[in-house]
């Protein structure tokens, strides 16, 4: 069970890929999740694009299979109201070439069915590639909570699109561990990692997601719970931003450092269960 995790884009804050590789296997992980451009912007890194620099493609490649390390996740398929999704089968490709094992997808579109109707286009083109699909859910998205992410799987129908489960999106919500191990375990495909505070301390939600979090442990979640509900065959990849370490001079390595650590100690702790 050490082996499974990963290390998510927002937690690394515009890192290149081909040092984002680097850092994961220095930290012992055999997975990285990779967006194609910096997410949501750099922080003192120079921009990049592995949709467009040929180059730099080539060199993530030859870096995951030097350091042995595999794409848990291609983040950053977004649905938005009046475009069609087939507008990102060149992203889905760009995954595929290098080495996904599968995409994410969220929605801001305010149909429900139009956004359903669009998950199983991209699960279609993520299937044609190799690849399988997990939809995200988090408070702010169309897709918000873990009853309606649920209606979404079943309505697109397909055992290759599923639910990606993130602790701090998934309590926020209203759900806990009792909800999760009430899910079809074969319905969900994917698990990100962070902790919080029970009650928020940021007002902005995305901003407290997206920049920060704390470190698996240190928060109020009860993760040790949520865990045990889940499948524990799933990659689980570190989603915690912490800005204000790297404010403060902290730099990737021991910020996710301290990650990785206390998540080994969790997920030790869950072995033993």
């Amino acid at each position: 069970m050490m082996e499974r995790l990963s290390i998510e884009p927002l937690s690394v804050m515009g890192l290149p890929p081909v040092e984002f590789v680097g850092l994961a296997a220095d930290l012992g992980l055999r997975y990285v999740a990779l967006a194609l451009s910096a997410l949501p912007n750099p922080y003192g890194y120079p921009p990049f694009s592995l949709r467009d620099d040929l180059a730099l493609r080539r060199e993530t490649i030859a870096a995951l299979r030097d350091r042995g390390v595999t794409v848990s996740l291609g983040d950053g398929f977004v649905l938005h109201p009046g475009r069609d999704i087939r507008e990102l089968a060149g992203d889905v490709a760009v995954m595929a070439e290098l080495g996904a094992q599968r995409i994410n997808t969220v929605t801001f579109d305010p149909d429900f069915g139009r956004s359903v109707e669009q998950f199983g286009v991209l699960a279609e083109l993520a299937a044609e590639s190799g690849l399988e699909t997990t939809l995200e859910f988090a408070p702010g998205l169309t897709i918000a909570d873990l009853p309606t992410a649920l209606r979404a799987v079943q309505a697109v129908g397909r055992p290759d699109f599923r639910l990606l489960i993130d602790t701090m999106h998934l309590v926020r919500s209203g759900s806990g561990p009792a909800e999760v191990a009430a899910v079809d375990p074969d319905l969900i495909g994917y698990i990100q990692l962070s902790d919080v505070p029970l009650v928020p301390t940021i007002p902005d939600y995305m901003e407290e997601g997206c920049f920060e979090r704390m470190v698996p442990g240190a928060g109020e979640l009860p993760l040790l719970e949520i865990l045990d509900a889940l499948p524990r065959h799933l990659v689980i990849g570190l989603e915690v931003p912490l800005r204000s370490q790297a404010d403060a001079g902290v730099g990737p390595h021991e910020r996710l450092g301290r990650c990785v650590e206390a998540s080994r100690e969790l997920l030790a702790k869950l072995a033993d269960r």
